[in-house]
């Protein structure tokens, strides 16, 4: 989807003079990506989320953590880290990703119970991040030079768990890696916000595997943000979801923040 699936709910609008300046003709399926990606989430972010694992018999599990998120400049990758507090098992397990826009981007899996850091390599990117129904790619943000993108529908509107209904492109992004697990998705962007609010991810045999939805969106700090979703996994039956119960956007991070030490569990 091209750095479009935001799992961590920091699902942000675009600065509006951004859309006035552009015509109706240049609103092609490939412009709306790039607005996605290029809409107003702040410099940096800081964030504490609570995380439900919900299996085929409805048992659930809780996760807490804590994100921090960089905004690229000068040419840079945007940089996140995730670190979990809770519970004991899993606690300190850290990912970290350096996004590189000319390169592949990087992902590492600190794993305190063995005291090393893993790469996770290209080919490991749609797999599971951390037994959760979304994946490293999900979690990492994807490039949109390595999709195609069309309109599937026209006039359409999202249906808020509300039930108020908003205007919507529905954008189908295609993978041109052939050998892509999930090659194709089809999702939900708010006209007013460049807000990605719904998605269906499909698999190689072109069937429904999962479905993502933004249950609260709302504005922080003049930002909208996504404050609680869901990806639901409808082939294994399982969900995870995912709550904001905190952000600050602007907080003074640097790329020092994101280095392999502080992966590690630096203070």
């Amino acid at each position: 989807m091209g750095r479009l699936f935001v799992a961590a709910a920091v699902v942000c609008s675009l600065v509006a003079a951004v859309a006035a300046q552009d015509s109706a003709k240049d609103e092609s399926a490939e412009w709306v990506a790039r607005q996605v990606r290029d809409r107003n989430t702040g410099r940096d972010s800081r964030a504490e989320l609570r995380m439900r694992l919900y299996d085929r018999q409805g048992r659930v599990r809780e996760r807490a953590l804590a994100m921090l998120r960089l905004r690229g400049e000068k040419g840079k990758g945007d940089r996140a880290l995730i670190r979990f507090i809770y519970p004991n098992d899993i606690r300190n397990t850290a990912f970290l990703v350096w996004e590189h826009p000319d390169a592949d981007d990087e992902r590492f899996l600190y794993l305190p119970a063995l005291g090393r850091v893993r790469r996770i390599a290209g080919q490991e990117k749609d797999e599971s991040f951390v037994g959760s129904d979304l994946s490293y790619e999900d979690i990492g943000g994807r490039e949109i030079a390595d999709y195609t993108y069309a309109f599937t529908a026209g006039n359409v509107s999202w249906i808020a768990p509300d039930g108020t209904r908003h205007p919507a492109w529905l954008l189908e992004s295609r993978a041109k890696d052939a050998n892509a697990e999930f090659p194709r998705s089809v999702s939900f962007v708010l006209k007013d916000k460049f807000v990605i609010t719904a998605a269906d991810v499909f698999n190689r045999r072109n069937e429904r595997v999962k479905h993502f939805e933004v249950k609260r969106l709302e504005q922080v700090e003049g930002i909208w943000t996504a404050l609680d979703v869901v990806m639901s996994n409808e082939r294994d039956g399982t969900r995870t979801e995912l709550t904001t119960s905190k952000i600050d956007y602007n907080v003074g991070l640097s790329e020092q923040d994101f280095s392999r030490r502080q992966l590690e569990g630096a203070r």
